[in-house]
């Protein structure tokens, strides 16, 4: 059974999962939706979605996801989001130093697009500098043994632009916003009493408490804090993990970046990747390619920095493989300073399944989205959907296997196994410069 139109929702987070839930329930008809969010800003600093860019592609080893992905690429042509989506086209490729690993998920992702209809004509295999020249001239660097495919389906979307659209438009469907740290933060989630001898039975969250020492009663309460969402619900520091990678910029000139316009996503599974330069900003930004950066507790949790300045820098070892990134492709840049470094943090897990469910024990009254697992940007336009079939389900369980909430899913190698992450991860800690 549906919950009652007037249901008052209250959502935690303005990030993607956040935004797109609160946007598709005012769509449907919902009346009474408020968002929490600490920071005064949309986007939020908080957010790992407050970026230049995002890659906007279908590419997956799991079919499920691929079509999941190309449902996402069409709203993304769509009139709200397309002044947000540039399909530049994606070329993925590995270095001839890449391990067999990157080179073999390049090939499994491929295949789950090769047969599909969109994609005639659009997959163009590349084979050597020669062949990535013709697609794209600006890059004049050796591409040492690059072997890939440029994939003209795909592009990216820039991120804060985007979140700041659907921001507006939520505004506009009436849904209330409570922001900055005292009014948006979010110190706890309020339960009522469990009078009953039965320890097992579901406590009823009837709200949550901000940092002015507000009470805000819900009849729902939708967590959507991303990499901070085990703050608020503790339990969930068995599945999900916060993991981060690093973010980095260069300043070009007008000139230099007019040259650039209109490259397509370029990723090197085994260095990097970068996009066409910011029309307006005109910084090009770039990430290197590795497994991240945890920050355990001495609870044996993983939680982002308290402060936004701790993750304001790059590991000198991130830095060395852009470098090489550039003067494989772009060398006249490949000794430029890096600006506006930072630690990008998401909410990991184990598989890189997300998580749409209800939290165990709540009697349905706590919703927790997470696990976007670094992939999920491209599904703002079509996230929200995918909640509200949970909230009219009718159950108390996410009908998706996949997508429900899981009980002690640590492994030893959290996140690392996942085939598109190369390296080791290491913790925060070991490499946090001293001066933070």
């Amino acid at each position: 059974m549906s919950p009652p139109k007037s249901t008052r929702i209250a959502i935690i987070g303005a990030g993607v999962f956040g935004l797109s839930t609160a946007l598709r329930l005012a769509e449907e008809g919902y009346t009474n939706i408020s968002v929490f969010e600490r920071d005064g800003q949309i986007p939020p600093r908080y957010s790992a979605a407050f970026d230049l860019n995002k890659i906007v592609r279908a590419e997956y080893e799991d079919p499920f996801y691929t079509d999941l992905a190309l449902e996402a690429i069409n709203a993304w042509k769509t009139p709200l989001y397309r002044a947000h989506y540039h399909q530049t086209g994606y070329l993925l490729a590995t270095s001839a130093a890449a391990p067999a690993k990157a080179k073999e998920t390049l090939q499994r992702s491929v295949k789950t697009i090769l047969d599909k209809p969109e994609f005639k004509d659009q997959i163009v295999p590349v084979k050597g500098r020669d062949d990535i020249r013709k697609l794209v001239w600006q890059y004049d660097g050796p591409l040492t043994g690059w072997t890939g495919y440029l994939n003209r389906l795909a592009g990216y979307a820039h991120s804060s632009n985007a979140i700041e659209a659907v921001y507006k438009a939520s505004v506009a469907r009436g849904v209330k916003f409570f922001l900055g740290e005292e009014l948006g933060a979010v110190q706890q989630l309020i339960y009522d009493s469990n009078d009953s001898n039965d320890d097992n039975a579901p406590r009823k969250c009837t709200g949550l408490r901000t940092k002015d020492g507000r009470m805000h009663e819900a009849d729902l309460t939708i967590v959507a804090a991303g990499a901070y969402g085990a703050n608020l619900v503790p339990e969930a520091g068995a599945q999900i993990v916060a993991r981060s990678w690093s973010v980095a910029h260069i300043q070009l000139t007008d000139e230099e970046a007019s040259a650039l316009r209109g490259i397509p996503v370029t990723y090197a599974r085994d260095l990097g990747f970068f996009f066409e330069p910011d029309p307006k900003t005109n910084l090009l930004k770039l990430c290197p390619m590795g497994a991240g950066y945890i920050n355990t507790n001495p609870k044996g949790i993983s939680v982002p920095p308290s402060s936004l300045a701790e993750s304001e820098f790059i590991p000198a070892e991130d830095e060395m493989k852009l470098r090489k990134l550039l003067r494989e492709t772009l060398p006249a840049l490949a000794d430029r300073p890096f600006i506006e470094k930072k630690l990008c943090w998401i909410a990991d897990c184990t598989d890189s399944e997300y998580v749409i469910d209800y939290v165990p024990n709540t009697g349905s009254s706590v919703v927790f989205l997470s696990g976007d697992s670094g992939h999920g940007f491209k599904m703002l336009p079509v996230f929200g959907k995918w909640v509200q079939t949970l909230l009219e389900s009718g159950g108390d369980e996410q009908p998706i296997a996949r997508w429900r909430w899981k009980e002690n899913a640590k492994s030893a190698d959290w996140g690392g196994a996942v085939s598109w992450r190369v390296g080791e991860t290491r913790e925060f800690k070991d490499l946090r410069p001293s001066k933070l």
